[in-house]
């Protein structure tokens, strides 16, 4: 179990996290969302320990994550990053082997190997596994790095794995099954945290919703308590429609049309002149 109490972050004099508290239990994927700057990607950073917070706690499984050993705080604990740089040619299975390292000293093992094997599998990377990574478009590499944390915590039900923006620069397919295979895990015990902005996607997949605003929970429930058109407009200064699935409970939202005239905010368009109609 993962919980966060009174998580409070600062840079000088402006607070970014303001005494955030959330609970995860097994099984359970929480969706974080919020507008631009709301302090979603902090949160995760606080959550993986990039960051330091002010003040608070985080405890994984009744621990807290300042006192354990980092080779066994990575067999619990992985995150995908919204960026990874990686500046030399490895292959994608060297890439993805890289998230075993927490379990083998020197040469890896066959269950390392599987959880290799069984990852890349998953992520639709089997025929790159032997090209060089540098190679590969933009949404490929977010592949690879998911399929690196996955293989960290393959064999650990109960882990944690944080995923920050996992769906950006993924097509269709790949946003859908990116979330279904963190829904999978979630089925057999895992814990799951993604930064989503894609609301009807969190309402698909999460469990429970956690909506920021300027740095504090402005919300936290089912997709159906927290996606309100209410709250959206709130967070997010967007007019929606939230229509309810009678079979799952399930809220889609339909976001209203924002009709702008160029001419009102380029001073460099002439106005349109309205053409008069000709009488034949």
């Amino acid at each position: 179990m993962l919980k966060v109490e009174s998580l409070s972050y600062k840079i000088g004099n402006r607070t970014i996290i303001n005494g955030v508290t959330i609970s995860l239990r097994r099984g359970e994927l929480l969706a974080i969302t919020g507008a631009n700057g709301a302090g979603k990607s902090t949160l995760i950073s606080l959550l993986n320990g990039e960051k330091t917070a002010a003040s608070g706690k985080i405890m994984l499984d009744g621990k807290s994550v300042q006192d354990y050993e980092p080779e066994e705080l990575a067999r619990k604990r992985a995150t995908l990053s919204q960026h990874n740089a990686v500046n030399m040619a490895f292959s994608v299975e060297e890439i993805v082997m890289m998230g075993r390292y927490p379990y083998f000293t020197g040469k890896a093992r066959e269950a390392d190997q599987i959880a290799v094997s069984e990852a890349i599998s998953v992520c639709g990377l089997t025929t790159f596994a032997e090209r060089s990574y540098l190679k590969l478009s933009g949404g490929e590499q977010q592949r690879v790095q998911l399929a690196r944390i996955l293989a960290q915590l393959w064999d650990q039900p109960g882990g944690l794995l944080l995923l920050d923006e996992p769906i950006a620069g993924l097509d269709l397919l790949y946003q859908q099954q990116t979330l279904a295979i963190a829904k999978a895990l979630t089925r057999k015990g895992f814990m799951v945290i993604a930064v989503l902005h894609e609301l009807n996607l969190a309402a698909q997949y999460a469990d429970r919703i956690l909506m920021l605003k300027d740095g504090r929970r402005w919300k936290d429930g089912s997709p159906a308590e927290v996606l309100t058109a209410l709250d959206i407009y709130s967070v997010f200064g967007l007019e929606t429609e939230v229509v309810m699935s009678t079979k799952t409970l399930t809220p889609y939202i339909i976001a209203k049309e924002i009709r702008l005239a160029a001419d009102e905010f380029n001073s460099m368009i002439v106005k349109e002149i309205p053409v008069k109609s000709q009488v034949i």
